[in-house]
């Protein structure tokens, strides 16, 4: 390979999406070649729009090309990539195997701007691609790059949720699957029947209620809502010791009731995309359990990456949306 130009879509100052190319010279030894056919759009490419960056961290596509110290990808495989594309290697983090909290971590949006899913092809290091199982499609693999991964990551045996959306309705499935009472909070009952069918043992509506009422107090909460909920609605149904895990992408400060955390002894646990050694143990355990996201497949154009992003932003994405490349 002597050189390639890669079709790319970029986020702007305006909002709008442009249309760009980003030429690569040619492969490294340890990089593989991916002709991209599947990209979802998350919350956090929304955050992204007004940047001048490639938009999308959950590709999967085709290996075209190998480097010639790669040994892991051969031409055909399928291969996703999340939000890490590399890390030190050498740090207590990365030995640990928690490399995604590597000082010298290169994640989307602040390394490697020129490439995303929203492309024609990319070229990542081999040691960051993940091998797609046969049982799950390239288009339910997008969204388990990030959304999959982020929930499984926080999760192991805990189940509780807050929000049936993006990854909501995927921390249901996981959680269920792992063998938990899961209880799904909503604002209205809209969802109720969705809930329950991917696997929720208790669902409450929450809009204009001013006391929640349910059964037992719940140990682990995962906040997988588009934005901080009211804190207060949600602390008097915690056990003591409860653990609360903030998924939510937000810039705004965390505001949080004091003396509740203090007296109850309630522990709030900060977690991010997985380390490669859980992102594949979460794409082996969805294949195993047949889990699958719920996608809106737009095609991956321009106009299509911005139909995407209108449906998102207004909330009409029922629950991850995949862009897909023409054949």
């Amino acid at each position: 390979m002597t050189g390639i130009n890669i079709t790319v879509f970029k986020g702007s100052s305006s909002g709008k999406i442009v249309e760009s190319t980003t030429h690569k010279d040619g492969l490294k030894p340890d990089e593989v070649l991916l002709k991209i056919t599947h990209a979802g759009l998350c919350g956090t490419d929304l955050h992204y729009k007004s940047s001048d960056i490639v938009l999308s961290h959950e590709g999967v596509g085709i290996v075209q090309e190998v480097g010639p110290e790669v040994t892991t990808f051969k031409r055909g495989d399928r291969a996703g990539w999340g939000y890490l594309h590399n890390s030190c290697g050498h740090c207590d983090e990365c030995l640990g195997g928690n490399e995604i909290f590597c000082p010298e971590r290169a994640m989307y949006a602040d390394a490697d701007t020129d490439q995303g899913g929203f492309a024609s092809h990319a070229i990542w290091k081999a040691g960051f691609l993940f091998h797609i199982p046969d049982a799950i499609s390239s288009s339910d693999a997008a969204p388990l790059m990030c959304a999959g991964g982020t929930v499984f990551n926080a999760m192991h045996l805990h189940g509780m949720c807050i929000g049936v959306g993006g990854l909501g309705h995927l921390a249901i499935q996981f959680a269920a699957k792992m063998g938990c009472e899961v209880v799904v909070f909503s604002g209205t009952e809209n969802k109720r029947e969705e809930a329950m069918n991917l696997g929720a043992s208790e669902f409450y509506a929450t809009k204009n209620v001013q006391k929640l009422e349910i059964g037992a107090p719940l140990k682990h909460l995962f906040v997988t809502t588009s934005k901080q909920p009211e804190w207060e609605h949600y602390l008097d149904i915690l056990a003591p010791h409860a653990k609360i895990y903030p998924l939510t992408v937000s810039t705004d400060a965390l505001t949080f009731p004091y003396m509740q955390l203090v007296t109850n002894g309630f522990t709030l646990q900060g977690s991010i995309c997985p380390s490669r050694g859980t992102h594949v143990e979460m794409l082996r355990f969805a294949a195993l359990h047949d889990i699958k996201p719920m996608v809106q497949e737009f095609p991956l154009t321009k106009a299509g990456i911005e139909d995407a992003m209108k449906k998102l932003e207004e909330g009409k994405v029922r629950y991850r949306a995949v862009l897909v490349a023409e054949k």
